[in-house]
């Protein structure tokens, strides 16, 4: 645990349990250099505890070089809740687990991510004021489909020499809330879409509304397009899957979609543009944070505005100098942090 801490660079780790409520619950600081952390709340089923704390250490790391990166006011951090087969009372699941981000006095500020809902952020309210994202500041996850929207056309211009995305084939791998909310306006700009998810129903929802293309799981990675759009949970891309790649570009809305930075490298080798995610995706952290430090809508649609002129600015950075996006965006946000030039 000590070791995994140390390689990335996490400041704090806490874990809590609630045995009334059945709540297992950790907790990563990985850094308050530039404000307080803040980060999601997922509610997953994970193999084992050592991969739920895994998880926590990595979003967490990746939430402080979105932060950097996106000039915001606040630390990384990440917050998972581990589900059980069946829970008797979630409301007062997610009570204690309020009760546990209050005793961290201000150091982590919790909001929406996968598996938790707005509902749940407002039954954390009720223990502490640390939470963003409830129904009362509103849904982050339209704020980060329109931010990769706009890194999309700029990855598409860097690649493809255009920001019109008419016409091009994009594949959404995972249509959550974030994902399906991008696919409507990819739609809207005439992108045809590829679109896959383990839901069934929302494959079918995609298909009938946005005349998409159903392609199945397993075989998305392999087919065709344009651009390959990850919108699920977890990496994606490893040795062997990057391999299969048929695009122009990655891009896409999923956190840490790469296991290592050597998957950016066969990318780079391939030809293929990556998009980092802690640049494209980050308008929902953009206005979780923003909101909950009580800023305008024209703040947070500034702060959004940004997006694709960080993207433009490492593109050109990784051109340049003949190597991944990846490398340069983990280059620019330690040099923000730490002071640092990076790999």
């Amino acid at each position: 645990m000590f070791a995994l801490m140390h390689a990335t660079r996490t400041q704090s780790l806490h874990l809590w349990q609630d045995p009334d409520t059945g709540l297992r619950a950790v907790a990563a600081i990985h850094s308050e250099q530039l404000g307080p952390a803040m980060g999601g709340c997922r509610y997953l089923p994970y193999a084992d505890d050592e991969a739920a704390i895994t998880d926590a250490l990595h979003l967490a790391q990746a939430m402080s070089y979105k932060a950097a990166l996106a000039g915001l006011p606040v630390g990384g951090g990440k917050a998972v809740i581990l589900r059980n087969a069946q829970v008797e009372d979630r409301a007062a699941m997610f009570e204690a687990f309020g009760r546990f981000i209050e005793s961290l006095r201000g150091r982590l500020v919790i909001a929406v991510d996968s598996g938790t809902s707005l509902a749940d952020m407002d039954c954390i309210a009720r223990s502490t004021a640390h939470v963003s994202s409830t129904s009362v500041t509103g849904d982050p996850s339209p704020f980060a489909a329109q931010g990769v929207f706009a890194g999309l056309r700029a990855t598409a211009h860097a690649r493809l020499g255009s920001s019109n995305l008419e016409g091009l084939r994009v594949a959404v791998q995972g249509l959550g809330n974030v994902g399906y909310a991008l696919a409507e306006q990819l739609h809207a700009a005439g992108a045809e879409l590829l679109v896959s998810d383990l839901d069934a129903d929302r494959v079918r929802r995609a298909v009938e509304q946005l005349n998409a293309w159903p392609v199945a799981h397993d075989a998305l990675l392999s087919t065709p397009c344009d651009l390959f759009v990850p919108c699920g949970v977890g990496p994606v891309l490893n040795a062997q899957s990057v391999m299969q790649l048929r695009c122009a570009a990655v891009a896409g809305s999923a956190n840490n979609p790469l296991t290592t930075l050597q998957v950016a490298d066969q990318l780079q080798g391939r030809g293929i543009l990556y998009a980092p995610d802690t640049i494209i995706n980050a308008g929902s952290l953009i206005y979780a944070a923003l909101t909950h430090h009580g800023e305008t809508a024209g703040t947070i649609g500034a702060h959004l505005s940004r997006i694709p002129a960080r993207l433009t600015e490492v593109f050109a950075h990784a051109q340049a100098e003949n190597r991944s996006p990846a490398r340069v965006a983990l280059m620019l946000a330690e040099r923000m942090l730490y002071g640092e030039t990076g790999t």
